[in-house]
């Protein structure tokens, strides 16, 4: 390793260091926050300050962050000292639990992940269209004969996917509003470790009673595929609980948020909305999904890693044991992958982003979101041609404080 890349890094370590996460500029609710993009162009590779006063580094072009997601050298392990967390609540939780497979390194991250593969498989989602559809005109059918105007969070974003995970797994639906409450705690940055604790908590012991149903009275089902993993001693009793809870949750708070933020940045956007809803073409809509993920990035605290061995990125050299944030939403809009990258372009082939991750830890469920974006975003234009916000655009409550970035209500009317 030379030492003019050694100096190099020392160097960046100089002056006033950027506090992360960082705002979004006033009226730029869809926009990367302003600081993030100015170091994307002028520090790709630079230090940021977290909650705690660690100093990860912070990583924000396409290419290098491409690179760092398939580097064995960088792990996923919150365990590790130097891992960079979100909060407080996230680092106590992952100090005291097991890490699920999400935050595994191979090869046990992938021995784990293949038991849970086979029910998102591309062809099995595809076969779940026409529920999905049903599903979709059922809320649809709801929201329309109720009073205007109505909160679209409530209304469709949020029950939709909890509907349709909770088929998957085998969950039942009426405890839908329980496990909702809980799992808004978990992806928090401002709620407290006890809270963090109290509400994963009674997650895992819902998902526990759950498993020891399925295996008295098995089901064709995820649930009912773990406890049998759990029975045949490929999962311990803890392990099987603790996929079911990363699956209930992430399997539906993300798309929710996809669906409203979507839905609010289509109506900012007439001209795009109107491809989608009068196409017949699901290409098209297909298409319009991927520009969707890539210019929203709603996971916009960036993925997490530490080093286990000294990486040479951007010129610099992050050492080992120290922190790294990966922020896609950078990536995502760079100009030289995605011209005009601040321009919503349904028809823009937008396949390459990288809002689900990239390599072996990359979003298990993606083939899932994509087929609820595909068919709600269509259906509701198309059913709903007038739709519209009920209420100024500074008025919607934005979640600035969680991982993933969403709307906590969207009012709308027609």
């Amino acid at each position: 390793m030379s030492d003019t890349l050694t100096q190099a890094a020392s160097d960046e370590t100089g002056g006033a260091t950027p506090e992360f996460p960082m705002p979004r500029a006033a009226g730029c609710p869809f926009a990367p926050p302003p600081e993030m993009m100015r170091l994307h162009a002028e520090k790709p590779v630079s230090r940021v300050r977290l909650w705690d006063d660690s100093t990860p580094w912070l990583v924000t072009r396409y290419a290098d962050q491409r690179a760092l997601y398939g580097d064995s050298r960088l792990s996923v392990d919150p365990t590790l000292p130097g891992y960079p967390h979100s909060s407080a609540a996230f680092q106590d939780a992952f100090t005291r639990n097991p890490p699920s497979f999400l935050n595994m390194d191979d090869p046990e991250h992938t021995r784990i992940r293949r038991m849970v593969t086979a029910p998102f498989a591309i062809k099995r989602i595809e076969a779940m269209r026409p529920a999905v559809q049903r599903m979709t005109d059922a809320f649809i059918d709801a929201m329309l004969a109720g009073p205007k105007p109505v909160d679209l969070v409530e209304a469709l974003a949020l029950p939709l996917p909890s509907l349709v995970i909770c088929e998957l797994l085998g969950v039942p639906y009426d405890d839908h509003e329980f496990f909702q409450s809980k799992s808004k705690v978990g992806v928090r940055r401002d709620v407290s470790p006890e809270e963090s604790r109290a509400a994963s908590g009674a997650l895992l012991t819902y998902l526990d009673e759950q498993l020891q149903a399925k295996l008295a009275h098995p089901a064709d089902d995820m649930l009912s595929e773990l406890a049998a993993r759990m029975r045949d001693g490929d999962l311990t009793r803890r392990d099987a609980a603790m996929l079911g809870l990363l699956l209930l949750g992430a399997g539906h708070e993300t798309t929710a948020n996809m669906i409203a933020l979507g839905v609010l940045a289509f109506l900012e956007h007439p001209e795009q909305l109107a491809v989608v809803r009068d196409t017949d073409d699901p290409q098209v809509v297909a298409g319009a999904v991927e520009e969707m993920l890539r210019y929203l990035t709603i996971v916009h605290n960036g993925q997490r890693r530490v080093a286990l061995e000294d990486v040479e990125v951007g010129g610099l050299v992050i050492r080992a044991g120290e922190g790294v944030v990966i922020p896609g939403a950078t990536g995502n809009w760079e100009a030289g992958l995605f011209p005009e990258p601040d321009r919503l372009d349904v028809r823009r082939n937008a396949r390459r982003h990288m809002a689900f991750g990239f390599g072996v830890h990359q979003c298990l469920g993606q083939p899932l979101a994509r087929l609820e974006l595909q068919v709600v975003y269509s259906t509701l234009f198309r059913r709903v041609p007038t739709l519209r916000r009920a209420t100024d655009l500074e008025k919607i409550p934005f979640k600035d404080d969680g991982v993933v970035y969403g709307v906590y209500e969207l009012p709308v009317t027609w």
